[in-house]
């Protein structure tokens, strides 16, 4: 499990809610990875989340190297949990109608003043 292979040294760390953050920031593992794998220099990254230290950014850049399948499997896990999230927000607040109910909303509220 990849929770277990996070090694004192190194700048990644599990929050309470189980995404993997960077150092003292809230830039996650899977925002620096997506840059990454989107072709951007660690220079870039580094450029993109100014609260990160260069010298982070290569070590989660080698982390994921060394440690591809667990992190990969990381995100797919994070991807998955994305889609359900997304699914019950949807299901919770349907688009269809959606401008109608804001507009009515809006009426009630400027009527009522």
């Amino acid at each position: 499990m990849l929770e277990q292979s996070l090694e004192m040294g190194s700048p990644l760390h599990m929050d309470e809610d189980g995404a993997i953050r960077v150092a003292q920031t809230r830039v996650t593992l899977d925002s620096i990875l997506w840059s990454f794998r989107s072709g951007a220099s660690a220079e870039g990254i580094a450029e993109k989340y100014p609260s990160l230290d260069l010298g982070d950014v290569y070590a989660v850049i080698a982390y994921y190297l060394w440690n591809r399948e667990r992190v990969d499997d990381y995100l797919a896990r994070r991807s998955q949990e994305e889609e359900l999230a997304l699914g019950e927000i949807t299901a919770r607040f349907p688009r269809e109608g959606l401008r109608e109910r804001l507009l009515a909303r809006r009426s009630v509220g400027t009527s009522e003043a």
